[in-house]
């Protein structure tokens, strides 16, 4: 098979028939029940001198329909992994001492009402012991110097103990009702409480009185999410840095960074004249200066993150790599304070880069495969995942000058070694105005290039998220082409990791361009002498579930079935959502009517005609589940043969592990009712 596309991954063989049915017989699929054996590694944390290496392993026991948390403790060499926390608890947020000797944690134990933080001792075998009993729970949480700082949220003017009554009188209350009387009211799947406040606050290390830190600023942290993100510490525990909203308006939140010297009840906005939001502050070792991220364009989130460096004596800030067309969304300080390791989605693969923190000049560490956020140590030691379609993220120990790695885990060998995985390739293709688009094809196990199969079009969501070279617990390409199809992930336009220019060009107009570019896909494909032009179906969840109903619409579209998952149907019944398309930047649909009318799908339904599968969850507070019921009761109406499936437990996702394996039970036996599968 002739090379495509910027990067040819995984090479093609041929299979005879005898072969293919040989290597079928001694090998498995990679099911949805697979998926849900398989061990999932978080990012690692490192000690400075790399003697400890934990990260945690997240496992799930389908039969009881939960999962669970584990600490491992792994050897820098992969010669030895060893856990460090008991099975069956969930454990989150593993933290290091200044030392390395103690370990931090998050957990929920025995009689915790909401999970605290637990300290365990790494040179001398011992228990966990409880360091914190906040009645509200603790999270996002930060070891510096001789204190943990963490975040909570809490009812403004009550102490702990008044705060615990409260909390217990909110759960024997028999009213269910919720009120609000300003935005925001919810963020994805739980409902935001607007008599509580996310503050951060610190408890030494030794136990003792905790102390608000920010609270007695005035200034409350972003009231949807908060993480560790949002906040740092300088290492001589002197100053605050955080994020907080800029103004009072509520709706059109200014994310900017506030700079506090601990304990002087002063506070400074350090971004006023941005805005767009400033986040990810973080303080270098040596405390001399503050590097944070900036967006510049209100309302499109995924506008290029600059890396912006401030001297922390002068005041003065400077953009690094400002002609850099790549977006900055995390990073880590190297321990002298000279530069920055960050993994960057770049042209659809998620590499470790360096950035030099005086000249801005970015350096590809990895080229192949995604890599999540390295840790580092004093040698200059990398450690980080490392995932790709093929296999989930393993632990890792990354050569800093030329990418070369190290694996330290063994996750999942056992499981894996009897799955045929099928192959993979990154093609490009000319979409929209001619443009290059990359897209990913994914071969089902035993592909034959002289016989025909069946497209499985996949439409990522969004939009601003590429897809990129890591494993998909939820939609897995290999999952659907184990069943006999191929498929494919194009990263059409408005996909993240291509530059600015090409991830805003959707904006305003969600529809046309990137419904060129899967028109476009399905022509490439019908030019293959192994693809069945009259087998192809296709489908996506968000804005992929958008862009499948907008292919419902059209007159003419090559798919003979769809899948439309948690979309965005009708832009006017967004409103009801957690966030509005497109309100911030280019005005509300009372403003702008022509622009929600020409890209709202419901404005199509004189058109629909293909047979729809529609699934949607009772907790999506992103994309609330009337859309899809909608969408459903147009189908009726229309006469189209349509299924709904609704989840009254889950949210824009599917996440529990039954509901997940008949998720995938479900499509399957949706598209193949309409796309026979396998090779003809």
């Amino acid at each position: 098979m002739k090379k495509l596309g910027i990067l040819l991954l995984c090479f093609l063989m041929p299979f005879s028939m005898a072969s293919a049915e040989q290597s079928n017989n001694q090998k498995k699929m990679l099911t949805a029940e697979v998926l849900w054996q398989l061990s999932r590694i978080g990012s690692p944390i490192v000690s400075p001198n790399g003697k400890y290496i934990i990260a945690p392993v997240t496992q799930y026991d389908v039969p009881e329909d939960k999962g669970s948390t584990q600490l491992y403790l792994f050897a820098n060499d992969g010669s030895s992994q060893r856990a460090l926390t008991a099975k069956g608890l969930r454990v989150s947020e593993p933290t290091l001492s200044p030392d390395g000797k103690t370990l931090a944690f998050v957990s929920k134990r025995d009689d915790d009402d909401a999970g605290q933080i637990y300290l365990l001792p790494l040179a001398a075998p011992g228990e966990a012991q409880r360091l914190t009993e906040v009645p509200g729970g603790v999270s996002g949480i930060k070891w510096v110097g001789k204190h943990l700082y963490f975040i909570s949220r809490i009812y403004p003017g009550k102490d702990w103990d008044e705060m615990q009554t409260q909390l217990k009188a909110d759960k024997d209350n028999k009213v269910s009702a919720h009120q609000w009387n300003a935005l925001p009211y919810a963020s994805f799947d739980h409902w935001i409480d607007e008599n509580r406040q996310a503050h951060l606050f610190r408890i030494p290390a030794t136990g003792g009185d905790i102390e608000a830190i920010t609270q007695p600023l005035g200034k409350e942290l972003p009231r949807s999410y908060q993480s560790a993100s949002q906040y740092d510490i300088d290492a001589k525990e002197k100053w605050v840095a955080f994020n907080a909203n800029g103004w009072d308006d509520q709706i059109d939140v200014k994310q900017d960074i506030f700079l506090s010297q601990i304990g002087s009840g002063k506070v400074v906005n350090l971004t006023p004249n941005n805005k767009a939001p400033d986040s990810n502050p973080s303080f270098s070792p040596d405390g001399s200066t503050l590097a944070f991220t900036r967006q510049s364009i209100p309302g499109f989130y995924a506008d290029t993150a600059k890396l912006v460096v401030l001297d922390m004596d002068k005041r003065k800030e400077r953009v690094l790599a400002s002609d850099w067309d790549r977006s900055v969304s995390n990073f880590s300080w190297t321990l002298d304070s000279k530069g920055f390791y960050s993994a960057i989605d770049d042209a659809a693969t998620r590499r470790i880069y360096y950035i030099d923190a005086k000249s801005g000049k970015a350096t590809a560490i990895t080229k192949a495969t995604n890599f999540g956020q390295p840790a580092i140590t004093s040698d200059g030691s990398l450690y980080a995942t490392n995932e790709s379609f093929l296999h989930p993220a393993r632990l890792v120990k990354v050569n800093g000058r030329n990418g070369k790695t190290t694996r330290l885990d063994s996750f999942n060998d056992d499981i894996l070694k009897d799955v045929d995985l099928g192959t993979y390739e990154s093609v490009t293709y000319k979409g929209y105005n001619g443009d290059d688009i990359q897209m990913w094809v994914h071969y089902p196990p035993g592909f034959d290039s002289s016989k025909k199969y069946p497209l499985f079009m996949l439409i990522h969501g969004g939009p601003h998220n590429a897809i990129s070279d890591g494993f998909h617990y939820r939609w897995n390409a290999q999952t659907f082409a184990s069943w006999g199809y191929v498929t494919a992930w194009p990263n059409f336009h408005g996909s993240s990791s291509f530059g600015q220019e090409f991830a805003d060009s959707i904006n305003p107009d969600w529809k046309n361009k990137s419904l060129e570019d899967i028109m476009n896909a399905a022509d490439w494909f019908k030019q293959k002498s192994w693809i069945d032009s009259d087998r192809m179906v296709a489908g996506g969840g968000s804005y992929g579930g958008y862009l499948s109903s907008i292919l419902l619409g059209q007159e003419q579209q090559p798919f003979k079935a769809l899948l439309i998952h948690a979309a965005v149907y009708n832009m006017y019944s967004q409103m009801a959502g957690d966030f509005e398309v497109h309100a911030t930047r280019f005005g509300h649909y009372w403003e702008n009517p022509e622009i929600y009318k020409s890209i709202s799908p419901h404005y199509f339904a004189d058109k629909f005609n293909t047979p729809s599968l529609i699934i949607h969850g009772q907790l999506d507070y992103r994309v609330p589940v009337g859309q899809g019921f909608e969408l459903f009761r147009t189908l009726q109406n229309k006469g189209v043969e349509s299924r709904m499936i609704y989840f009254p437990d889950e949210n824009h996702w599917i996440l529990k592990p039954n509901n997940s394996i008949y998720w995938y039970q479900q499509v399957e036996d949706w598209m193949t009712s309409h796309a026979e599968p396998g090779a003809h």
